[in-house]
């Protein structure tokens, strides 16, 4: 056999064996896709009957995206018992997202990272968080002092990171449960 035949050979291997980790690659994404699809499915059971229970009227749409498993229970008219779902604060919409995710793991023996918003409070929440992001990067850029946050819920604290790291500073969670908070600084 000459080197040339060998070389070819050796390359049509590494062609074939290219193909079935592609085909892996695509049928990992979608087992992951089915997986939340199916988490989704089970959120959403668990959440309408809830709803049902407590008399409340809302709608529930699931969306696929980044990975994760976002759930949002809306309504066109302004209904009491949803306000109700979020909570001052959204203390109660975060354990209800919490009991969400355990109906989650019971039903499919996987741990889920669903996030659950209830008529837009989440996207409005995201805005105020954004705005706490600004003002602390602008303290911190006029007196170059570290400036520590409220503490908030690991999400929240993500969103608020991801927008530090925008503006050009650094931030870091300290603190233990329920006081982890974010502190911004300059390096």
């Amino acid at each position: 056999m000459s080197a040339e035949s060998t070389e070819h050979d050796f390359s049509a291997g590494i062609e074939d064996q290219d193909v079935s980790v592609s085909q892996d690659d695509s049928s990992a994404k979608g087992s992951a896709a089915s997986r939340l699809e199916e988490e989704g499915d089970v959120a959403a059971d668990y959440l309408e009957e809830l709803l049902d229970i407590a008399d409340i009227d809302g709608d529930i749409d699931i969306e696929v995206r980044n990975g994760r498993t976002y759930i949002s229970i809306v309504s066109e008219e302004e209904v009491e018992g949803l306000e109700g779902l979020v909570g001052g604060d959204g203390e109660v919409l975060e354990a209800l997202q919490e009991l969400t995710r355990l109906a989650v793991l019971s039903a499919t023996e996987n741990r889920s990272r669903l996030v659950l918003d209830i008529n837009g409070y989440r996207q409005e929440r995201t805005g105020h968080l954004q705005k706490i992001a600004e003002d602390a990067a602008a303290s911190v850029k006029e007196t170059g002092k570290p400036v520590a946050l409220e503490p908030m819920s690991a999400y929240e604290r993500k969103i608020v990171h991801d927008a530090v790291a925008d503006l050009g500073l650094a931030s870091e969670s300290e603190g233990e449960g329920a006081g982890r908070h974010i502190v911004v600084s300059a390096d």
